[in-house]
């Protein structure tokens, strides 16, 4: 028996050496950052922005892989089971905490099977209205929702987008029913709203304040927790009266669970570094998004707690992909 427990002893003391050596000679080779989305998509842009910057302060090159589907979620399981290394990355957002509990049998849980490294940019929403609505503030909104169950059509890119999740935040809140229009992608949501065809809905405010300042929309409130500098004068949900709907997306990098320490902690102080360049900061505002950086325990604690958040609305109203 003692002799077992030797072994077992040495085999686990073992196993810390080694991974302690690994982490010591990081990195050694090529580092990839899988993008569960399309080029050209906010995750990508982000990760094409940090990627050479990474590479000349690792000394190593840092390349992107586009591995689509499942709304993220074939992406998200790659890296999930991938060696804990420090060579395989995840571009992340909160999407993947909803994509995960829309789909069935999804073979990866986001809280547990990853580290968290560092948040990387915010997007914010804003909530407008066609002006053929007659809607004229968010107060309005809900009046006539109230009196009118149903009456009120809102679009979104897809079932289980932030567009559409942060509705149904707010139509939890608010204690409203609106019925939605889930389209396949975002050019016919956003053309059905400009033309009338749909009433209210979410849009990133980068892009929905360009058609507020012609006209075109309404704005009624923005969903982050603060007010936004691209449009000053929109008020934010909860300033208006709606406590607990901050809809703000982010987006943020991971690695898969039981990654050395070390590694992440190095990953976790060059990415911030990056995020605070005036350059990268430059890029991503171009791209409506607002470039941050976290500990790496401030983004597991978002993470919890946005993971319970988005499943709880998720069953509230019964969504799914499938």
């Amino acid at each position: 028996m003692k002799t077992m427990k030797t072994r077992g002893l040495l085999g686990a003391l073992l196993l810390a050496v080694t991974v302690l050596a690994q982490a010591q000679v990081w990195p050694g080779q090529t580092i990839k950052i899988v993008v569960p989305f399309t080029p050209g998509t906010g995750m990508d842009t982000i990760a094409r922005t940090v990627s050479p910057r990474l590479s000349e302060r690792l000394g190593q090159p840092v390349i992107v892989q586009n591995t689509p589907g499942a709304s993220g979620n074939i992406g998200a399981d790659v890296v999930a089971k991938s060696t804990a290394d420090g060579y395989t990355m995840l571009m992340g957002a909160n999407t993947m905490l909803i994509a995960s509990q829309l789909y069935k049998n999804v073979p990866f849980n986001p809280v547990d099977d990853f580290s968290s490294v560092s948040m990387a940019a915010y997007g914010t929403l804003m909530l407008v209205a066609n002006p053929k609505s007659g809607i004229k503030s968010m107060q309005d909104l809900i009046a006539q929702a109230k009196a009118k169950p149903g009456f009120i059509t809102y679009g979104s890119p897809g079932i289980g987008t932030p567009h559409h999740m942060a509705m149904e935040l707010f139509k939890s809140e608010t204690h409203v029913f609106m019925l939605h229009v889930p389209y396949k992608g975002t050019a016919g949501y956003v053309q059905d709203l400009l033309a009338g065809e749909l009433m209210v809905g979410f849009l990133p405010v980068h892009v929905a304040q360009g058609f507020v300042s012609a006209g075109k929309l309404t704005a009624l409130a923005v969903g982050g927790a603060e007010r936004h500098p691209v449009a000053p004068n929109v008020a934010t949900i909860q300033e208006l009266g709606v406590k607990g709907v901050n809809v703000d997306m982010w987006y943020a990098f991971f690695v898969p669970g039981k990654t050395p320490a070390p590694v992440v902690n190095r990953l976790n102080l060059e990415i911030a570094a990056i995020m605070k360049l005036p350059e990268v900061r430059s890029v991503l505002s171009k791209a409506g998004l607002d470039a941050a950086s976290s500990s790496t325990a401030e983004l597991a604690t978002i993470v919890k707690k946005d993971y319970q958040r988005w499943g709880s609305v998720i069953k509230r109203n019964a969504i799914s992909a499938d």
